[in-house]
C-alpha cells in the first residue's frame, strides 16, 4: 500500500516545473524600456520624448500648436524631428532658444506674434531643413540671425513687417532652394542677397511696394533667368516712383538700367584697397613739402621787407673847426685836397 501510494505521487521537482508550465508566461519588455528603467533606477535623468504640453505623433512630430506658449517648450528629445509651434505668444526668440535640439527636418513658428529675433537664435539647428516664421510682426532681423542654419533648404518669412532684409541677416545659405517674402513692405532686394543663394529657384515676392530703381537691378535680372507664370508676374508691379508706376518687373531689361553705376568687383576693390594707404602716404608727404616751401618763401619775404622799411644811415656832421671828427678823421680840407 505504501508502494503503491509513494508511486502515485509525483516528486516535488516534477510538481514545481509542471506548474511553470501551467502558469502564462509574463509579458515581455522592449530592451529600451529595461535601459530606460535602469537608468531612472540609478538616478540618471531620462529626456522624456515629448514636452508635456504638446501631442506627439510616431514619425517624431511634436505639436505644440494653439497652446498660448509664451516660449520654446522644455523637454525636446532629440527624437523630435518636427516642431509644430504655430499659433502661440512667442514674442521674442532669444540667444540659444534651441540649444541641445536636434531637429532635422522642420520648425512651424507661424502666428505667434513673433517680433523680434535676437543674434543666434538658432544655433544647435544645423541641420534644419525647413522654417516657417510666416504671419508674424518681425521688422528687422539681426545679423547672422540664419547662419547655423547651413543645411536649410527652405525658409518662409510672408506676412511680417520687413522693410528691408540685410544679406548679413541671411548669411550664406548653400542649400537654400525656396524663399517666401510676400506679404512684407520691401521696396528692394540687396544685390549682395541673391549673391549668397546660389541654389535658389523659387522666390515669392508679391503684395510689397516695390520701388523701381538701381536697387532693383539685380533682382530683375534674376526674374529674367528665372521666367515664373504669368498670373504670377503680373502681381510683382512697381509702386514708386510716379512714372513707374504699375509696371511689371519682368518688363524691365538690362538696357533700363544703363544709367545706373556697376558695383565694383572683387578686383577693384582689391586695387582700391591696396591703393589707398600708398595714396594717403604720398598726399601726406606732398602737403609736408608745400607746407616747408611756403614757410621758407614767407619768412623770405618777411626779411625783405624789414630791411626795406629800414631807414638809412646819414653821413657825420664836419666840426667847426675844419678838423675831422673822431668819426671821419680825414677833414674837409684835406679831402678837397686830395680831390
Amino acid at each position: 500500500m505504501r508502494g503503491s501510494s509513494f508511486i502515485s505521487r509525483p516528486p516535488p521537482l516534477l510538481s514545481l516545473l509542471l506548474l511553470l508550465l501551467l502558469l502564462p508566461p509574463p509579458p515581455m519588455r522592449p530592451i529600451w524600456a529595461q535601459v530606460s528603467t535602469g537608468a531612472a533606477t540609478r538616478g540618471t535623468p531620462v529626456a522624456p520624448d515629448c514636452p508635456k504640453a504638446c501631442a506627439c505623433a510616431p514619425g517624431g512630430q511634436a505639436k505644440c500648436s494653439a497652446l498660448v506658449l509664451v516660449a520654446v517648450p522644455a523637454g525636446l528629445s532629440r527624437r523630435v524631428r518636427t516642431l509644430l509651434l504655430d499659433h502661440n505668444r512667442v514674442r521674442v526668440l532669444p540667444r540659444g532658444a534651441f540649444a541641445a535640439r536636434a531637429l532635422c527636418c522642420t520648425w512651424t513658428c507661424a502666428r505667434t506674434g513673433c517680433a523680434r529675433c535676437t543674434h543666434g537664435p538658432f544655433w544647435g539647428l544645423s541641420v534644419l531643413q525647413r522654417l516657417d516664421l510666416s504671419d508674424n510682426q518681425l521688422e528687422a532681423l539681426a545679423p547672422g540671425t540664419f547662419a547655423p542654419l547651413r543645411a536649410l533648404r527652405s525658409l518662409s518669412l510672408a506676412g511680417n513687417r520687413l522693410a528691408l532684409l540685410e544679406p548679413a541677416a541671411l548669411g550664406a545659405l548653400p542649400l537654400l532652394r525656396a524663399l517666401s517674402l510676400q506679404d512684407n513692405a520691401l521696396t528692394a532686394i540687396p544685390h549682395d542677397l541673391l549673391a549668397g543663394l546660389p541654389a535658389l529657384d523659387a522666390l515669392r515676392l508679391r503684395g510689397n511696394p516695390w520701388a523701381c530703381g538701381c536697387a532693383l537691378r539685380s533682382l530683375c535680372a534674376w526674374l529674367r533667368q528665372h521666367p515664373r507664370p504669368a498670373s504670377e508676374a503680373e502681381t510683382l508691379l512697381c509702386v514708386s516712383p510716379g512714372r513707374q508706376t504699375l509696371s511689371p518687373l519682368t518688363a524691365f531689361p538690362d538696357a533700363a538700367f544703363r544709367h545706373c553705376a556697376q558695383p565694383l568687383a572683387a578686383r577693384d576693390l582689391a586695387v582700391v584697397y591696396a591703393l589707398g594707404p600708398v595714396s594717403f602716404l604720398a598726399s601726406l608727404a606732398t602737403c609736408l613739402a608745400l607746407g616747408s616751401v611756403l614757410t621758407a618763401c614767407r619768412a623770405r619775404r618777411r626779411r625783405c621787407r624789414t630791411a626795406a622799411r629800414r631807414p638809412p644811415r646819414r653821413p657825420p656832421d664836419p666840426a667847426p673847426d675844419g678838423t675831422a671828427s673822431p668819426e671821419n678823421p680825414v677833414s674837409p680840407t684835406a679831402a678837397s685836397a686830395q680831390a
